[in-house]
């Protein structure tokens, strides 16, 4: 069973979220915070595998909330969502540690889904959310920014630099095997070595790093 923690400050979306998830056989609501404090507090005490995190809360927002979580438990993932389908929310968020990012506006199967794919540890991002990021970088005139310790591109092969730059850009494992001509699976390879030697977590923390580190510059915009 999938654990899930929903913190949204209004109960209806609370309890909405909460028959929605627990109609399907491998989720489970193990809690509700009505705060981002809330649900550090809670994420301490029940350690789910998902948190549904709102963006817009009192005491501490999303982001403040999902950066103190994915500090203190990172095997926790953190789904951000939100109503508010604004840049300034996808970055800090994504910043942030989260590994996905879905509208409040999805469907139930939509949500489900997102929960199963950050659960495992993979990243989601909605449909033109990579497109804002970029967009965001852009507007951030795409200076590179102090890259962490620990991570080091110059670690990185000739390959695993250009699969890299193909997430930044928010193509799909399948999409990057047909533009480089190899198999998924090897895509599926590099993928992991690149977060192994970055210590990163996973797609989006991948793509964050590309433009933050400069290795991949934003245009068209």
């Amino acid at each position: 069973m999938i654990r899930v923690l929903i913190a949204d400050d209004q109960q209806m979306v609370r309890q909405g979220f909460t028959v929605l998830l627990n109609t399907q056989p491998d989720i489970e609501v193990v809690g509700q915070a009505v705060d981002g404090l809330d649900a550090v507090v809670q994420v301490a005490e029940l350690v789910p595998d998902v948190v549904l995190m709102d963006i817009r809360m009192p005491e501490l927002d999303g982001i403040g909330a999902t950066a103190r979580i994915t500090t203190a438990a990172p095997d926790v993932r953190v789904l951000v969502l939100t109503t508010f389908d604004l840049d300034e929310y996808v970055y800090e968020a994504l910043r942030a540690g989260a590994s996905g990012f879905l509208l409040k506006d999805a469907s139930a199967d939509q949500l489900a889904e997102a929960v199963r794919v950050v659960a495992a540890g993979d990243a989601l991002l909605a449909p033109g959310i990579t497109r804002r990021l970029i967009a965001e970088f852009s507007r951030l005139d795409g200076r590179p920014r102090a890259t962490p310790p620990g991570q080091r591109a110059g670690e990185l092969t000739e390959r695993e630099t250009e699969v890299l730059a193909l997430i930044a850009q928010g193509l799909s494992n399948a999409e990057t095997a047909v533009r480089l001509v190899v198999a998924e699976q090897t895509v599926k390879t590099h993928v992991g070595r690149i977060l192994v030697k970055l210590g990163l977590r996973d797609r989006t923390q991948a793509a964050v790093y590309a433009y933050e580190s400069g290795l991949v510059r934003p245009s068209g915009y």
